[in-house]
C-alpha cells in the first residue's frame, strides 16, 4: 500500500482529494494546521490525521518515519481578493509554505514526488482561448504571481536537487463545501434578497470544474505524470458565461430574485477563461461531472444548509 501525504486535508479541495485516494487504496495521511471541519465536502476517512505547522520541523520527522511515495500540497492561500488585501500573508502561506515542503523532501525523502495545486490565475487574461500550458504566464493578481513563484520553486528543486514534482493549474473549481467565490455568492444573494448586483458585465466566462473531477485529475496525474516540474491544466475545456450561470442558479433555487451587473470588475479578476486540456487528457483524464449536474448538486447542498439553520432547537 503506497502512502500519500495530503497537506491542507481539512480544506475544500483537500477533502475531495483525500476521499479519492482512500477510495483507490492508498494509505492517506492528512495534515492541517487545525481540525476545522468543511461542511458539505466528503467526510475525511483518513488512515491518520495530524495537526501540524509545516514550518515547525515536524514534517522532517514524518517524512523520515513514513517514507511517502507522494505529497499532494493542497495547503496555503486560496483567495484572490485576500491576496490583494494582504500580499505578505499570501506569500508566506503560498510560496513560503511550499519552500518548507520541498526542502523537507530534499533532506528527508528524496524519492517522494510532490504534486502542487497551482491555479489558472498564472495566465491572467490570455491572448486567445483555449489557453494551453505553453501560453505566456501574465498574472494580474498577487495570488497569481505567488502561484507562479511556487511553480518556479518546483523547477528549482527539480533542476538543482532532483526533487520530482509537478503542478496542476486548476481553473474554477466548485462543489459542495465551497463557501466562497461566484456560486456561493450568487446562492446567498438569491436566497436573501429580492434583487442583487454582481460584479462585471455578465459576459465574463469561466471554465468550471467540479471538485470530484479535480480530485480525479490529481490521482491520474500522480499515477502517470513524468514529475519533471511540468504543469497540467485541470478543467473541462468548456466556457460558461457568468450571466448564464446566475440564471441557472436562480432558477434552481426557485426564488423571485432579480440580478443585474455593475459593469465594474474586481481587481485581479480575469475576463475570459477556457482551458486546453489536451496535455492532461493524454494521461487519461476526462471531466465526468457536467456543469448542470454540478450546479444541481451545489444548490441542493445550499438548500440543506438553509433548512438546517431554520430548524428549531430541541429541548
Amino acid at each position: 500500500m503506497l502512502t500519500a501525504i495530503i497537506t491542507g486535508a481539512q480544506g475544500f479541495l483537500g477533502r475531495y482529494i483525500a476521499a479519492e485516494f482512500v477510495a483507490r487504496g492508498w494509505n492517506v495521511i492528512g495534515l492541517d494546521r487545525n481540525a476545522a471541519s468543511q461542511e458539505g465536502a466528503p467526510p475525511l476517512r483518513l488512515h491518520e490525521a495530524r495537526t501540524m505547522d509545516l514550518r515547525s520541523g515536524s514534517l522532517d520527522s514524518l517524512l523520515s518515519e513514513k517514507a511517502p511515495a507522494l505529497i499532494v500540497h493542497a495547503a496555503g492561500s486560496s483567495s484572490v481578493s485576500d491576496s490583494m488585501a494582504d500580499p505578505c500573508g499570501d506569500f508566506e502561506n503560498g510560496v513560503g509554505m511550499l519552500f518548507y515542503v520541498l526542502n523537507a523532501v530534499r533532506r528527508c525523502a528524496p524519492t517522494c514526488r510532490v504534486l502542487f495545486l497551482s491555479s489558472a490565475s498564472v495566465y491572467g487574461n490570455p491572448d486567445s482561448l483555449p489557453v494551453s500550458e505553453d501560453a505566456p504566464s501574465r498574472p494580474i493578481s498577487s495570488y497569481g504571481f505567488h502561484k507562479l513563484l511556487c511553480e518556479t520553486l518546483l523547477q528549482e528543486f527539480h533542476s538543482v536537487y532532483g526533487v520530482r514534482s509537478c503542478a496542476i493549474r486548476i481553473f474554477s473549481a466548485y462543489g459542495p463545501g465551497l463557501r466562497r467565490q461566484v456560486l456561493w455568492d450568487i446562492c446567498q444573494s438569491a436566497l436573501t434578497r429580492r434583487s442583487f448586483e454582481l460584479f462585471g458585465t455578465g459576459d465574463e466566462t469561466r471554465d468550471f470544474v467540479h471538485a470530484r473531477d479535480v480530485a480525479r485529475a490529481v490521482r491520474i496525474v500522480s499515477e502517470n505524470a513524468t514529475f519533471r516540474a511540468e504543469a497540467y491544466n485541470v478543467a473541462t475545456g468548456k466556457e460558461t458565461r457568468i450571466a448564464d450561470l446566475a440564471g441557472t442558479i436562480v432558477s434552481r433555487l426557485a426564488t423571485d430574485s432579480v440580478f443585474t451587473f455593475s459593469g465594474s470588475r474586481r481587481l485581479g479578476d480575469p475576463i475570459h477563461w477556457r482551458a486546453d486540456i489536451t496535455r492532461i487528457s493524454r494521461l487519461g483524464y476526462r471531466a465526468q461531472v457536467p456543469l448542470e449536474e454540478g450546479v444541481r448538486e451545489y444548490t441542493e447542498w445550499v438548500h440543506e444548509i438553509k433548512e438546517s439553520r431554520q430548524q428549531p432547537e430541541r429541548m
